[in-house]
């Protein structure tokens, strides 16, 4: 007995060390095959000197929602790719698709594991695929924690960018129509441009003077070939739904009772009236057209956000100093708006994909974190895509330098302005915006009253707020 028991200690002896030998085996290749090198066992940094920790079995796919900045991210994913050895792709929505396309390829098998939600609205949208964020460094270096979206305790948003838009102006050109001997304004400063009224008389002075300016048009065009209205059905929309929200002191509405509808219709028909082009032709215009046309002098304003800075730039021709590009805030005759400045905001949100792979979740977040704290990666962002970000790894010398964002940062720092929040985030959906894009199009086009665009916007927003609950 006593020797059966010795040989049943000596078979486990031999068993226990067979296993342990078997997992030694097994950890070494896991650690050899993950290692990115195959040889330095740095973890896939490949040469980014610890600044990312991303693993060569995860990968990046983010899907774009700027297809004016597309080039850009695609740039920046090969450098990613170059530095980091891990694999990124950039595939960017057509504009006004990115809901539709976001819907088509999340339910593919390689499907993004990164991507934008619009907001608190977007996130109802997109909540069952968007993973918590709240132990991340990105969302611990958020100088505002509240700007994130959030559900709960978790934290499924993070913003990236803060924005602004506003009338963009060529100063060399509006300081030639103030010398102009027989201008009928009475306006002789940029400075006295505070308000609708003063605004009005400027752009319809400079009109009748627009040969002796030598230009088209004040304004550029007012963009509405298919998917190119998101100025207009978004971005210009945001002033009425703003103030009526201020005046009720609310965040979001089931209903709008559209008060300041009047207002918009002032600064949409002072566009049209005072355009390079004719209302009748702006269903073939684009953004681009817009950009162009104020790039080479043939317009004096154009309505756009500071991320039009890289489109200007790149026109051909362009003949607009860089040092002449700057920012007046959208008036539409609103009382007490001479101390309204530009409309500043955001509805970028980052979310990384809830249903990806761990080792695809961790490459997106990783990519993140690099993007915001490397050096290459804050080069990027500053220097390229132009962002103020909300983040404190960004040191004061490391801010945008490009004009717009110089003026937006300007208008933001200067105490005696409010600033018109983005309440477009709160809009109920794409196809509320694109039905009133629609809607705007047929004014413009003779086809529609203003009291029937008004009921598309009244109408649509209840509908669609109410298919949301």
């Amino acid at each position: 007995m006593k020797q059966e028991k010795q040989q049943r200690k000596r078979r486990g002896i031999v068993w226990l060390c067979l296993c342990l030998a078997i997992m030694l085996l097994a950890g070494c290749g896991k650690k050899e095959e993950g290692s990115g090198t195959g040889e330095s066992g740095n973890g896939g940094t490949n040469g980014s000197n610890g600044e990312n920790t991303s693993t060569a079995s995860g990968r990046v796919f983010y899907l774009n929602f700027k297809p004016e900045s597309s080039e850009l991210w695609e740039e920046l994913a090969k450098q990613y790719t170059e530095e980091t050895g891990v694999e990124m792709k950039v595939q960017t929505a057509a504009s006004g698709t990115y809901e539709q396309t976001l819907k088509s390829e999340i339910a593919k098998k390689d499907a993004p594991n990164l991507f934008q939600i619009n907001g608190p609205v977007g996130y109802q949208n997109w909540k069952n695929y968007c993973l918590d964020l709240s132990d991340t460094k990105l969302y611990g270096w958020m100088l505002d924690n509240t700007l994130a979206v959030t559900d709960g305790d978790g934290v499924y948003g993070i913003p990236y960018v803060v924005e602004g838009y506003g009338i963009i102006y060529n100063k060399e050109i509006l300081e030639r129509y103030f010398d102009l001997d027989d201008q009928q304004s009475g306006i002789s400063t940029v400075e006295e441009i505070q308000s609708f009224e003063t605004l009005k008389a400027v752009v319809e002075d400079m009109t009748a003077h627009k040969e002796a300016l030598g230009i088209d048009g004040v304004f550029a065009s007012t963009s509405f070939a298919q998917g190119e209205d998101w100025r207009w059905q978004t971005h210009l929309a945001n002033l009425p739904v703003y103030y009526e929200f201020r005046d009720k002191g609310i965040g979001d509405a089931d209903t709008l009772d559209l008060t300041y509808a009047e207002n918009f219709k002032n600064i949409f028909d002072l566009y049209l009236h005072n355009s390079v082009t004719e209302p009748a032709m702006l269903g073939n215009k684009s953004v681009n057209d817009s950009m162009a046309e104020f790039a080479l002098g043939r317009a004096a304003m154009v309505q756009n956000g500071n991320w039009g800075w890289e489109q200007i730039a790149k026109v051909s021709g362009n003949v607009v100093a860089e040092t002449d590009v700057k920012f007046l805030p959208i008036y539409t005759g609103v009382e007490g708006e001479e101390k309204q400045g530009l409309c500043v905001g955001t509805e970028n949100f980052f979310a990384v994909n809830s249903r990806a792979s761990e080792a695809d979740q961790k490459a997106a977040i990783d990519f993140l974190e690099w993007l915001f704290q490397s050096e290459k990666g804050k080069q990027y962002v500053t220097e390229k895509f132009g962002f103020i970000t909300p983040f404190n790894t960004f040191e004061e010398s490391e801010k945008p330098q490009d004009p717009l964002a110089q003026e937006v940062i300007r208008y933001m720092e200067n105490p005696n302005l409010t600033a018109v929040s983005w309440n477009f985030t709160a809009f109920p959906s794409q196809t509320f915006k694109d039905k009133l894009g629609a809607a705007l199009l047929e004014y413009t086009q003779g086809r529609k009253s203003w009291e029937e665009v008004i009921d598309v916007f009244r109408n649509e927003w209840a509908e669609e707020k109410r298919q949301i609950q």
